[in-house]
C-alpha cells in the first residue's frame, strides 16, 4: 500500500500553510524537514511542543525526519554526525516516527570514492547500531556527490552493514542526475532494500526537475514493479520545481500541487 507524504517546506516556512495545503491534496503525513525558518535539527524545545500541537489539531503524523544527517564531508568531524543523530532520535520519539532520513558523506574532488569506503562503511555502521537500540530505521538516501550515489555503492554499504534498521530511501530523480536508469539499473540491484521513496523525476540531457512522469526517472516502472511486490510504504513528495540546490528544494504551493497531481495521475494508471 502506496501512502502519500511530502516535504512541506517546499510549499512555506510556515506549519500551517504546510498542512493546509497539503490537506487540500489528500495527503495526511509530512516529512518534516524544515519549519519556521528553521531545519528540524535546529528547533528548540517550544518549537517542536508547537509543531506537535499544531499536528494534532491538523490531523498529520509524521512520515519521517528529513534530517541532513552525512550530509558532510567524509573527512568532517564525526561527532556533529553524533550529536545531531541524538536530536533525531529524540524528535523521532517525540512525533512518534520510526524512520530518519540520512545520507552517506560527500567526498573530497578527485579522490576516489574507494579511498573512503571503509570510513563511510564504519560511521552508517556505527550509527546504524545506535538506531538498533533507540528501535529507529535510518533510511539512507541515494544522493548524486554523495558516496551512495551509484546502485552499486548504495548495495556495498547496504550489504555489509547488514540491519533491518538501515534501509534505503529512493530517489529516482537523484539516480538520473547521477546518470543511473533508476527502474532498469538501479531497482534490479536494490529492490530487497526499499522501504521509502522520494518522489521527484529529473531529465538526463540538462539535469533538469520536473513533474513525475516527465522525465527520465521511470517513475511508473519503479511504482509499479513495488505494487507487484506488495510494496507498504511512503512516497514522499520532494518536487524541487521552482529551487534545486544542494540543502534542498522550494516549489510553492501550486508546484507543489502540480507535483502531486502528477503523481495521482501515475498511481491511476497503475490501479493503485
Amino acid at each position: 500500500m502506496f501512502k502519500l507524504s511530502g516535504f512541506g517546506d517546499e510549499i512555506s516556512d510556515g506549519l500551517v500553510t504546510q498542512l493546509e495545503v497539503m490537506g487540500t491534496l489528500g495527503i495526511k503525513h509530512l516529512e518534516i524537514r524544515g519549519v519556521y525558518g528553521k531545519g528540524v535539527l535546529e528547533l528548540n524545545e517550544e518549537e517542536v511542543k508547537k509543531a506537535k500541537e499544531t499536528l494534532e489539531e491538523k490531523d498529520f503524523k509524521i512520515s519521517a525526519i528529513g534530517s541532513p544527517i552525512g550530509k558532510i564531508k567524509i573527512t568532517d568531524d564525526f561527532s556533529t554526525d553524533l550529536g545531531n543523530l541524538e536530536k533525531a532520535f529524540t524528535l523521532a520519539h517525540t512525533f512518534e516516527t520510526k524512520y530518519i532520513r540520512m545520507f552517506s558523506y560527500y567526498l573530497p574532488e578527485g579522490k576516489a570514492p574507494s579511498s573512503y569506503g571503509e570510513e563511510v562503511l564504519r560511521r552508517v555502521g556505527e550509527m546504524t547500531k545506535l538506531a538498533e537500540k533507540e528501535g529507529i530505521i535510518l533510511l539512507c538516501e541515494n544522493e548524486s556527490d554523495v558516496y551512495c550515489d551509484t546502485p552499486e555503492k548504495c548495495l556495498e554499504i547496504l550489504q555489509n552493514v547488514n540491519s533491518p534498521c538501515l534501509r534505503l530511501t529512493f530517489d529516482p530523480a537523484n539516480f538520473v542526475v547521477a546518470g543511473v536508469k533508476p527502474y532498469t539499473e538501479a531497482f534490479p540491484e536494490l529492490a530487497d532494500y526499499i522501504e521509502y521513496l522520494h518522489i521527484k523525476d529529473a531529465r538526463f540531457l540538462d539535469k533538469v526537475v520536473v513533474p513525475a512522469g516527465e522525465g527520465d526517472g521511470e517513475i511508473k516502472e519503479v511504482l509499479k514493479a513495488l505494487k507487484e511486490r506488495n510494496f507498504d510504504g511512503f512516497l514522499s513528495l520532494e518536487p524541487h520545481l521552482a529551487v534545486a540546490g544542494e540543502k534542498g528544494g522550494f516549489s510553492g504551493a501550486d508546484l507543489f500541487k502540480k507535483a502531486a497531481q502528477a503523481l495521482k495521475r501515475i498511481l491511476e494508471e497503475i490501479c493503485v
